[in-house]
């Protein structure tokens, strides 16, 4: 198969380029260097390509960084996402598409509502995922106007070597090795009694290949452990995993505006469409996490 992924040189991307290798396929990937925001660029770039399948990853993915910028996050992920789609239908043989959502699309769901299945009503709150929901909907927009094969996603909290800082639980293994190294005896935190559903960005991607594979075009498909996990539990576990003593000093910079209280996620439709199942444990991941911030002096 020749994949092309947009965002390659991403968190996801990375990982995602490396396995669609590992699993025998050809892949391209463009970046920074394609501007989404440029359609003809894109255009170009993408029917050069000749993909059999489309990983539509390129996004500004940082929520808490959408209250800042809203109006650019909405235009590089809606918009860029128009151009994309639009490219990938000009295609002379269309591929199909892989579009990234979020699970951020869903909102503040309450606790008697979990989990989310795809059924679940959108009710964005943050930028960030009023400007997923858009680009959403602009794939289904491709699939009932054009029959392009569009096959949406909505993963979850994903995890791994690789993520920045930018995001909690890279935030917090970057923290406690950095104050491990340095002696320091405490380390600032945002919100830790937030619940989320985490998986490995490494089983992530190979939810991906699978529904580009098997996933039905106009569908959308939560990626999840479907379990949750309090941020409290993750900074236990990784100050074991670590064999450090710190306190936990909560930092009001690192709260964002609006928090959702609970994510837990349901990936049956997923499962029954692929058989996917996450491979890599919690501590597994975070143990990963870990030797990737410690790499630099080892």
């Amino acid at each position: 198969m020749r994949a092309l992924v947009t965002g390659a040189n991403g968190f996801v991307g990375l990982w995602l380029t490396a396995y669609l290798r590992d699993q025998g396929d050809e892949v391209v990937g463009i970046d920074q260097e394609v501007n989404v925001l440029d359609a003809a660029a894109v255009r170009e770039a993408v029917v050069a390509a000749e993909p059999d399948a489309l990983y539509h990853l390129a996004a500004l993915a940082n929520v808490g960084d959408s209250w800042g910028d809203p109006e650019d996050v909405f235009q590089v992920n809606a918009v860029g996402t128009l151009h994309v789609l639009e490219a990938a239908r000009r295609c002379p043989t269309p591929p199909r598409v892989l579009l990234t959502s979020s699970a951020e699309v869903y909102g503040s769901v309450r606790e008697e509502e979990l989990p989310v299945t795809e059924a679940t009503t959108l009710a964005p709150v943050t930028p960030y995922a009023a400007s997923k929901a858009a680009a959403e909907y602009l794939g289904v927009q491709a699939h009932l106007a054009y029959g392009l094969a569009v096959v949406r996603v909505r993963p979850f909290n994903h995890i791994g070597p690789g993520q920045s800082p930018g995001f909690v639980v890279a935030a917090l293994a970057a923290r406690i090795v950095e104050a491990a190294r340095a002696g320091a005896t405490s380390i600032p935190v945002g919100n830790l009694g937030a619940r989320r559903d985490l998986t490995d960005v490494r089983d992530i991607v190979r939810a991906y290949r699978l529904l580009i594979e098997s996933g039905a075009p106009g569908e959308v498909y939560n990626v999840c452990s479907g379990r949750d996990v309090a941020i409290s539990d993750v900074a236990a576990r990784l100050l074991a995993l670590a064999d450090t003593e710190l306190q936990l000093v909560p930092d009001r910079e690192l709260m964002r505006p609006v928090d959702v209280p609970v994510v837990r996620g349901d990936p049956g439709k997923l499962r029954a469409a692929t058989g996917w199942q996450p491979a890599l444990d919690l501590d597994t991941t975070l143990r990963d996490v870990l030797d990737q911030w410690r790499e630099p002096v080892a």
